[in-house]
């Protein structure tokens, strides 16, 4: 059985720059047995963000890439805050927040992005937690989605 660090490097992905806090609060927390990660968005290999509003200015399958996105940056906060992909035991919970036309109604397939992402890193019995995705009229700088998550980590 692979471990996640092996399982992210099949992949042949590439992890943004751990994205710093725009505000006041912090990326990550450790509470005991638990990482709590803050909303991330859509920092790119070159730290740039990938902005637009999914049902005006990307489609959904370019939404769905943005998702994963967002997916890669929580990856470069976990490593960069505890080192590594393995200290994690599984997904908890995710919130996916997508940044739509009101007319938009495909929300849990653009949060699949990243959710499809943890399944291949952590594998299908630790990777896939419970979910919320929901629409927003904005989103922070305009981006397409913003995401947080609660993982367990491992003993």
């Amino acid at each position: 059985m692979n471990t996640a660090e092996q399982n992210f490097a099949a992949l042949g992905l590439s992890l943004p720059p751990a994205p710093k806090p725009l505000g006041v609060y912090k990326p990550c927390l450790i509470d005991g047995k638990y990482l709590y990660l803050s909303g991330h968005g859509t920092v790119q290999d070159d730290g740039t963000l990938i902005i637009g509003r999914i049902g005006a200015d990307m489609t959904a399958e370019e939404g769905k890439l943005a998702a994963r996105q967002v997916g890669l940056a929580m990856l470069a906060t976990i490593k960069a805050n505890i080192g590594s992909l393995d200290k994690v035991k599984r997904v908890i919970k995710v919130l996916g927040m997508v940044n739509c036309t009101p007319d938009f109604e495909k929300h849990p397939f653009i949060i699949n992005g990243a959710s499809e992402l943890f399944a291949k890193v952590w594998g299908e019995e630790n990777g896939i937690g419970v979910r919320s995705a929901v629409g927003m009229g904005s989103l922070p700088d305009n981006i397409p989605v913003e995401i947080e998550a609660l993982f367990e980590l491992a003993e």
